[in-house]
């Protein structure tokens, strides 16, 4: 009874972990990351082949072969993945590549690297990134100029008075939210083109361009309708042309559905999920520009090549040296010791090394894509799992091949770490729409050990305890390093508060708010599940009021008003009770991954009940008043009546800020 109890209190906020693999992870390269920094292994007992004692890097096919091979017979194994395919290039050279497991495990075909196909999800959007230089290369678009100079058939809305442009898109400062729900369909007849998509799509902006780096589709999906709408082309057809052709990758695509030709050799997409691999099916990217790209690795070498040779690939250029070299350049960051963003890629800074990378996660596949520009060294990843087995292996690939000493311990100095205490929020999360139920998955809290120490941890809820994630300590002001020098975290102040905290958990960069305690995912639980006891008791003794006096054949003696007031209790809080549950439970049912494809007809009739019975609760007040200065029924119904008013009128606020209140999609 416990466990039921507390399982009805957190239906509605917790949801969403049904859909998390699939609705949340798909389409950010960040939501996968483990819950441990990348100098911790999250599998304790895994084998790792030992540091070389040079910082040469991979010069050997059969030693790599001998490192890749232990990594993957572990990794695939213990992470219930079917099948991975791995390149590596060297000098402009593939050095490395190989195929593990299977492609398709109810056929056994296996993993070829020069033939499988995988999606690589957001890896793609390095390819529009790429387009986008080209255009800017071609004088055909000016990367400081406001975005909305080039739109044909929409324009931007933006209230700020700093434009949106080019170069806050290709950075991922552009200020718009990421977006879950409707960015896919189920079958290519009902995609939608990107003139028709963005405009409906497109989140509004949530603060000014250029400020804050939030990860979002929309704004690479932008950058594709800039590439259509000045090139002339259809965007897969430019890619086709522009880079695809002249760097001989004849076995990849932007086209959804493939090539017949291509299609039967795409590696199918599975899910783990209650003990057994699930085959999904094929998704049509309506943000296809930020994720719909399929290629084998032996294809995406060539990318890598391209990208290390300032552009050229064998005979042929995509981009010019200067060109490449301000695509590689760091184009914003929080603060020098942390990583930062280009034009296109995150920057990766570990071991001495600047590293320049983009991972991807889709429903069924992830993808990692790692340059190290100055040695000329590419890795390409992926899987047919959604999975964080690219978050291992580029730790230990580093470790392996450009070792460090151990690393000096921090100095220990004095702050108020209280100060710095609280509950931070990743800012990617959906603002607009209801998917906005994702963003507690992003929460992570700081706490204050002494005078000289801060913890980041997990969340603890009712149903898991908190997990250590990272040990602070101050080296300046407002800048924290973890005691072996591994990683920065950054804090901003707004106000003379702290605000911000920058690169709070991820090797890459990453922007988190402060948010105030009853925004925390522990008090919004405790608020919802004490106004569906409270809606509960509303109804018992609503309908049980009722059914006792029909039972006894009891005429009403209750003057006319109290029984519309207490009609309207009820009412309101039955419609409450049944869109708390029943959105949960339609979203379980329905498959709560399948919101990619939009909101079902179910789903929105439960959100318009959300929205009636917030209109009926406005009446509450009234009636209360009314009932106190009638002296309808005893002093404790008064009471009772008085709290559920009090529920119903608070809960128009729960729904409201997690866009709950009506359909907001």
């Amino acid at each position: 009874m416990k466990k039921l109890i507390i399982g009805g209190l957190l239906a509605l906020l917790c949801f969403v972990s049904f859909g998390l693999p699939s609705l949340a992870q798909f389409s950010s390269e960040r939501n996968n990351l483990p819950f441990l920094s990348p100098q911790q292994p999250q599998i304790e007992t895994e084998r790792v082949a030992p540091p070389r004692p040079t910082r040469e890097g991979p010069t050997k096919r059969q030693e790599v072969e001998v490192f890749m091979d232990t990594f993957f017979d572990q990794a695939l194994e213990k992470e219930q993945i079917p099948g991975a395919v791995v390149t590596l290039v060297r000098d402009g050279e593939i050095l490395f590549t190989k195929g593990y497991g299977y492609a398709n495990v109810e056929k056994k075909i296996p993993v070829v690297p020069d033939r499988t196909l995988f999606r690589v999800a957001s890896v793609s959007k390095l390819f529009t990134d790429t387009a986008v230089m080209q255009l800017y290369e071609r004088g055909l678009l000016n990367l400081n100029t406001d975005v909305n100079q080039y739109l044909k058939d929409f324009q931007i809305d933006n209230n700020f008075p700093e434009p949106m442009t080019a170069a806050h898109l290709l950075t991922q400062t552009d200020a718009t939210s990421q977006r879950l729900i409707g960015i896919a369909a189920p079958t290519a007849a009902k995609m939608l083109p990107l003139e028709a998509f963005i405009p409906k799509s497109l989140p509004a902006l949530i603060y000014p361009p250029g400020q804050l780096y939030a990860y979002s589709n929309m704004g690479v999906t932008l950058l594709g309708y800039l590439v259509q709408s000045l090139s002339g082309l259809p965007f897969s057809q430019y890619i086709d042309q522009n880079l695809l052709q002249p760097l001989r990758m004849s076995r990849s695509s932007f086209q959804q559905p493939l090539p017949p030709t291509l299609n039967e050799d795409l590696a199918q997409g599975y899910w783990y999920r209650r003990g057994k691999l699930q085959a999904m099916p094929f998704l049509y990217f309506n943000i296809a520009p930020a994720a719909a790209l399929s290629a084998t690795a032996t294809d995406m070498a060539h990318f890598m090549i391209a990208h290390l040779q300032e552009g050229r690939y064998q005979g042929n250029r995509i981009l010019e040296p200067e060109t490449v070299r301000l695509m590689h350049q760091t184009h914003f960051a929080y603060h020098p010791p942390l990583p930062g963003v280009t034009y296109g890629f995150h920057e990766y800074l570990e071991n001495n090394l600047r590293g320049i990378e983009h991972t991807g996660n889709s429903l069924g596949y992830s993808s990692l894509l790692f340059l190290l520009p100055d040695q000329k060294i590419g890795l390409f990843l992926a899987s047919n799992s959604v999975s964080g087995i690219h978050t291992r292996l580029l730790p230990q690939f580093l470790n392996h091949y450009y070792p460090v000493p151990e690393k000096s311990v921090a100095p220990q100095r004095s702050i108020q770490a209280t100060r710095y205490s609280g509950t931070y929020r990743d800012l990617e999360y959906p603002h607009d729409t209801f998917a906005k139920l994702t963003a507690p998955f992003g929460h992570f809290q700081v706490q204050a050990q002494g005078n000289n120490t801060l913890i980041v941890k997990t969340p603890g809820l009712l149903w898991r305890k908190s997990k250590l994630q990272r040990r602070l300590v101050p080296i300046s002001p407002l800048l924290f390093e973890q005691p072996d020098g591994s990683g920065y975290v950054k804090f901003g102040e707004k106000d003379a508060q702290i605000h911000y905290a920058f690169n709070l958990v991820n090797p890459i960069v990453g922007t988190f708010e402060k948010i105030p305690w009853y925004e925390t995912i522990v008090a919004q639980l405790w608020f919802f599940g004490s106004c569906l006891l409270i809606f509960l008791s509303a109804v018992l003794v609503w309908l049980g009021s009722y059914f006792i006096k029909r039972l006894r054949k009891q005429s009403p003696r209750s003057p006319r008003l109290a029984k519309i007031a207490w009609l309207v209790a009820g009412l309101a809080s039955l419609l409450y009770l049944v869109f708390a549950i029943g959105l949960p439970l339609s979203a379980w049912l329905i498959g709560v991954w399948k919101l990619v494809y939009g909101v079902p007809a179910v789903m929105t009739t439960l959100l318009y009940l959300s929205l009636i019975a917030a209109a009926l609760a406005i009446a509450l007040p009234f009636l209360a008043v009314l009932a106190w200065k009638n002296n309808y029924g005893s002093i404790a119904g008064r009471l009772h009546y008085s709290l559920i008013t009090l529920a119903a009128v608070a809960f128009i606020p729960f729904l409201s800020y997690w866009n709950l209140l009506g359909p907001q999609f």
